[in-house]
């Protein structure tokens, strides 16, 4: 058999496909649609890595199988050229980010092309030519002067609302908020611009917070979870602390329901629905409020209250205020909190079976039974996730299982029925309550 004479081969079937625009979708084709979308690299170096082609090629080859099958295949490339790590190789070589990533974009597709993707480059996305984030800007703008009005169901003008509290301060709002003030109109327009800015911030779609963040002093910038690794930043290995800032938050969790009820019209495998449904994540409950001795407040969410009797403690985040409060006065506190805090919120997640805790030498109150309830900061309770603090049922939650075991805290059933309460926790809440005081 001959040798395979790709150098001559290749480049002309690519050049081939390249005049005859053999990859492009058609809008308005006849054949059924079929989308392939890959991840957008960051042009963050002089060419490809091994990585990139590993998974272009998978998609490529699904991308080429639907065509052949006589679907109108759309299958876009972009470059995620609009942050950190552009900017950071345009710093390590001394060059600037424009200049950089426009060379760097155009190696990645002299590369993409040489390997024989089948890409519709008529779609190419850049997210750092202002033709793409002008776009960014004005949907920013759109959710920042825009509320969820909980009865339309949608997303309404914030004139709207600033007209209603004018004419009837906060009665009758039916809005997602942060948190929900309570004034009349008169006091409404009393206010200050700062003070019915402040007010406008609980309603606003795109509103200011302060939230957990993956610091890094040497980048001088905040860093994604997948930016971090083992406490040190992926690029320049700079050492990353957890921080509390003020940043820019989209009011998403008021599309919940809207979001789970659009999934039944998607054209998606079952897996894929279930997977958003848990990405989506909306949950049903109510929230608890315990006093403690020292007339503090820990508030926390549950979606099962009826498990209140089996609450033997609290457990906050340690960057929660009250943990924070009792580091000032335990020096074990503090080192304990300053060392969860080199941890990401995804690594807390994953290391489940390593148990991490501290007692911060606070009792909360039970809210029914007035019983005194230890208070602990752990790393498994994160600050970003409901309230930053929980009620621990041990008899019935796993974390919180393994958390009561280490520390010899009480194992409290609060449901009737055979089971080893001192090996694992019944999660399946199967047979009566009991235990329940009323």
């Amino acid at each position: 058999m001959a040798a395979y004479d790709f150098k001559n081969f290749e480049p002309a079937w690519q050049a081939y496909w390249e005049e005859h625009q053999t990859f492009k979708a058609i809008n308005g084709d006849a054949r059924p649609p079929y989308y392939v979308l890959d991840m957008f690299p960051y042009p963050s170096g002089a060419g490809l890595h091994v990585g990139h082609p590993l998974g272009y090629i998978a998609s490529d080859i699904v991308a080429r199988f639907k065509r052949h099958q006589g679907y109108n295949v759309l299958h876009p490339m972009g470059f995620d050229s609009f942050g950190l790590p552009a900017e950071q190789y345009a710093i390590e070589t001394g060059q600037h980010p424009a200049k950089t990533t426009a060379t760097n974009i155009t190696r990645y597709k002299e590369q993409l092309k040489a390997i024989g993707l089948a890409y519709d480059w008529s779609r190419e996305v850049q997210t750092s030519d202002p033709d793409y984030y002008r776009w960014t800007q004005w949907i920013f703008l759109k959710f920042f002067n825009h509320y969820y009005d909980l009865e339309a169901q949608k997303a309404l003008p914030l004139e709207e609302l600033e007209a209603h509290f004018a004419a009837q301060g906060s009665n009758g709002v039916q809005a997602a908020a942060k948190a929900h003030a309570s004034f009349s109109a008169e006091q409404w327009k009393a206010y200050s611009k700062k003070e019915q800015a402040d007010v406008l911030n609980h309603y606003r779609l795109a509103y200011e917070g302060v939230a957990q963040v993956n610091w890094c002093a040497e980048l001088g910038t905040v860093l994604s979870n997948d930016e971090v690794k083992d406490g040190v930043s992926e690029r320049g290995g700079y050492p990353v602390v957890q921080l509390q800032m003020r940043q820019w938050f989209m009011r998403i969790t008021a599309y919940g329901q809207r979001l789970l009820e659009g999934l039944d019209g998607l054209n998606c495998s079952d897996s894929m629905k279930e997977a958003q449904r848990n990405w989506i994540g909306r949950s049903e409950g109510l929230t608890l409020r315990f006093e403690t001795v020292d007339h503090e407040t820990v508030t926390v969410f549950t979606t099962r209250p009826d498990t209140i009797f089996g609450v033997s403690f609290l457990v906050v985040a340690p960057e929660h205020p009250l943990a924070k409060k009792a580091a000032e006065s335990n020096a074990k506190v503090a080192v304990y909190l300053e060392k969860a805090g080199r941890k990401t919120e995804r690594e807390r997640q994953q290391d489940i079976e390593t148990v991490s805790g501290i007692d911060l030498g606070i009792k909360a109150l039970h809210p029914v039974t007035g019983e005194e309830l230890p208070v602990y900061a752990a790393e498994y309770v994160l600050m970003g996730y409901g309230t930053g603090a929980i009620m621990a049922v041990p008899g019935h939650d796993s974390r919180d299982h393994r958390f009561a075991k280490h520390f010899g805290l009480p194992i409290l059933p609060v449901v009737s029925g055979e089971h080893d309460y001192s090996q694992e926790a019944n999660e399946t809440y199967a047979g009566t309550a009991i235990k329940s005081l009323f």
